[in-house]
């Protein structure tokens, strides 16, 4: 890999790496370097660097090539990374390194002033998104549908199930979550669709110069798809790294709302932010534990967090609609938090 990556930086910049560190992987099968240059501009990048594995099928399609949708949001003024070069070929692009600050980490030591200020620039994207009308053909052919929910589902009741009860699921229980997404899809056929990062978290949100300022900076763009408006809010209000203190989650929700392009009623916004909020968590909850069982146990201290997104959310459903009391009933008795 080395070789390719000099040759890629030689093609692209004219000059090739003093130093190439690999980065720490995330969840996904990408693969990350960080590129040293003993002259800049720039005098770092990043390359990224799609798996020549097979991905498995996660309900919605392989992700398209990082561009052109990089180039769109781009020219739509969203803040993304600057592209040094692209190389379909090797499945390599050359990106700005934005450095290690993520909202994450920020938020980890940043004072209540400092956090709400973070919150609301994060919050505001969203909706800059989705007014972007055509994101380019691979993207717009992509949909939160009912494949995808069932993936989702399956994972949950594969993976999460057996270890929170201590036992394999029973058929009655399998089926509360099945009728659980069905609810879930029947929300998300009936809202209208819009464009959505997919993966809006914390960890995805890194803080860089801009100008005279620091913004935050959208990373991790391939998986962007078409669902309803609340999709990016409740992957960011509901991440897992970082549970905001509820005032504050509120607060930012409804502002965020009213600043949506055809901005939802408040009742159709909570009930669709809590729906999303079981699809989401649901798999974030199995994806932790399946990284687990491949020896990766970094994530394995959010499993609580995530049990607390998926309980708030059934029991308010479950408030305004005995369909989902079931579920909301499995979800609290199981315990979600124990590792394997």
């Amino acid at each position: 890999m080395e070789r390719e990556l000099e040759a890629v930086a030689a093609l692209y910049l004219g000059r090739g790496p003093t130093r190439i560190e690999r980065l720490a992987p995330g969840l996904g099968s990408r693969s990350f370097y960080r590129l040293h240059f003993a002259v800049g501009p720039p005098s770092r990048v990043i390359a990224r660097v799609e798996s020549r594995k097979d991905a498995p099928a996660a309900g919605s399609g392989p992700e398209p090539p990082l561009e052109p949708l990089r180039g769109v949001l781009a020219a739509a003024g969203i803040p993304v990374p600057r592209s040094y070069g692209h190389d379909p070929q090797r499945g390599i692009d050359l990106l700005e390194d934005l450095g290690d600050r993520s909202l994450a980490r920020e938020a980890a030591v940043a004072d209540p002033e400092r956090l709400r200020a973070l919150y609301r620039e994060a919050c505001g994207i969203p909706a800059r998104l989705q007014r972007i009308a055509d994101p380019g053909p691979a993207t717009a052919a992509r949909h939160l549908d009912r494949d995808l929910l069932r993936f989702k589902e399956a994972r949950f009741v594969a993976t999460s199930l057996p270890i929170a009860l201590g036992r394999a699921p029973s058929a009655s229980e399998c089926r509360v979550v099945r009728e659980g997404f069905n609810l879930i899809a029947e929300a998300v056929a009936e809202a209208p669709e819009r464009l959505a990062h997919r993966d809006f978290q914390s960890s995805n949100l890194m803080l860089a110069r801009r100008g005279e300022r620091e913004a935050l900076v959208l990373i991790d763009l391939q998986g962007a798809f078409f669902a309803p408006p609340e999709y990016d809010l409740v992957c960011l209000l509901r991440d897992s790294y970082v549970e905001l203190p509820r005032p504050l989650r509120s607060e930012l929700a409804e502002a965020a709302r009213i600043a949506l392009p055809d901005a939802p009623d408040r009742a159709t916004f909570e009930r669709r932010f809590d729906l999303l909020t079981l699809a989401r968590k649901a798999k974030d909850h199995a994806f932790f534990l399946a990284a687990a069982a491949r020896g990766d146990g970094r994530y394995l201290g959010y499993l609580a967090s995530t049990a607390r997104a998926l309980r708030e959310a059934g029991a308010r459903l479950a408030s305004r609609d005995a369909r989902h009391a079931p579920f909301a009933a499995l979800l609290d008795r199981a315990a979600l938090e124990k590792t394997p």
